[in-house]
């Protein structure tokens, strides 16, 4: 039996005419719709590209301000760290100065102390507290006193020029983070749309947590300035003091050198003048002794010479004891023998006496001799300290300006 073929359904003419036209409205709708598509790409394509263009050229007109900025602060560091340089190198030289002059205190302080020393060997009267011995305390006490101020000076300066460092390592460190950016800003101001270096950087858009603000940025390298300069500035103060420091020191200490020189001057000048009329003395009473001794020699002899006159009277006088009777007779004879021998007992009487006289005197003399050698004695040696050993020595001071 033969198979019955359906017929595919049928349309009719307007629902063709329907479809064909709705295919054709569809058609003109999609086309519109993609010409609006395509308009409002290459409107937003030209608008970003606009806007893209401009927000470069504004990133890089910020990249010239910002660099324009660090080269500003780099220069102003820069120039406070060539100051802080050259004023670290001042206040070292001023340091060895000070150094220099503390070392040169010890030689005039040893010498002052030395002279007092030796003038404590002088003896007898002469160790007397003279101007001499007044003006060496007071050269000692003032050395004394230049060193302790030196010393203080000195570490003053050491802790100045550790504060100066101390600026200088924080306009240093500033300088070198100031190079470091400055390579980094240049480089990316210099980066374009085609560098064969740039790439794609995740998560870099953002604001890092340690970053700070443009004005703590700008206040940090103006606080390291004004430091610098606050420091500049006093080191500048301390070497002027310090000049001035040491030059009224070493004024001082030649003024107070010069008064021991001038004071041991005048007691050498006293001492010789006195030793010279201690000699003059001396030799009146040498001179003198040797006349008192002949004098007690003639003395001497004159009573000895009054022996044999005296030894006649009595002789005479004995013998005529022996008259016979009546010839026993006072006659003038036996008055002027008597009165002879009265008169030479007198003579001897006074010879002795003024023998006496004479040796006292001459005992006064040896003991005025015995001490006007030993006051000779005394002032030789106190020449030979303050002369030769005191005097000699402080010609080898040598007080410079330093």
């Amino acid at each position: 039996m033969a198979k019955i073929v359906q017929a595919p359904t049928r349309f009719t003419h307007p629902e063709w005419t329907t479809s064909n036209l709705t295919k054709y409205a569809n058609a003109e709708s999609e086309r519109a719709a993609a010409e609006r598509l395509v308009d409002e790409s290459k409107r937003l394509a030209d608008e970003t590209e606009k806007r893209t263009e401009k927000t470069q050229r504004d990133v890089n007109k910020k990249f010239q301000q910002r660099l324009d900025d660090i080269r500003y602060w780099k220069t102003e560091l820069d120039d406070k760290l060539a100051g802080i340089v050259q004023e670290i190198d001042n206040l070292l030289a001023f340091q060895t100065r000070v150094e220099k002059a503390l070392e040169a205190t010890q030689e005039p302080l040893h010498i002052a102390r030395q002279c007092l020393i030796n003038r404590e060997k002088r003896v007898g009267i002469d160790l007397v507290h003279d101007d001499v011995q007044k003006e060496l305390i007071k050269e000692v006490e003032a050395i004394e006193g230049v060193q302790a101020l030196l010393q203080r000076t000195l570490e003053q300066t050491i802790e100045q020029v550790r504060l100066n460092r101390k600026a200088k390592f924080q306009l240093e460190k500033d300088l070198k983070d100031k190079f470091s950016v400055l390579s980094i800003d240049e480089y990316c101001e210099s980066l374009k749309n085609n560098s064969p270096n740039i790439q794609f950087k995740d998560g870099v858009a953002k604001i890092e947590t340690n970053s700070v603000t443009p004005e703590d940025w700008q206040s940090f390298s103006h606080e390291n300035i004004e430091k610098a300069e606050r420091e500049r500035q006093a080191s500048t103060a301390l070497r002027s003091l310090t000049d001035g420091i040491l030059q009224q020191t070493t004024n001082d200490m030649l003024k107070q050198c010069s008064e021991v020189n001038v004071a041991f001057s005048k007691r050498i000048a006293e001492t010789k003048d006195t030793k010279s009329k201690l000699e003059d003395h001396l030799n009146k009473v040498i001179a003198q002794i040797k006349e008192m001794e002949e004098n007690i020699s003639r003395l001497q002899k004159a009573i000895q010479d009054k022996e044999q006159p005296m030894k006649l009277a009595q002789t005479r006088l004995d013998t005529r004891t022996n008259r016979p009777n009546v010839e026993l007779c006072r006659d003038p004879v036996q008055y002027r023998l008597i009165s002879e021998v009265h008169e030479i007992e007198g003579s001897v009487e006074g010879l002795q006496m003024r023998l006496a006289e004479a040796e006292a005197s001459l005992k006064g003399l040896i003991r005025n001799e015995l001490s006007l050698e030993e006051d000779i004695t005394i002032k030789s040696n106190t020449l030979f300290i303050d002369e030769v050993e005191c005097v000699g020595m402080r010609k080898s001071i040598n007080i410079q300006h330093f």
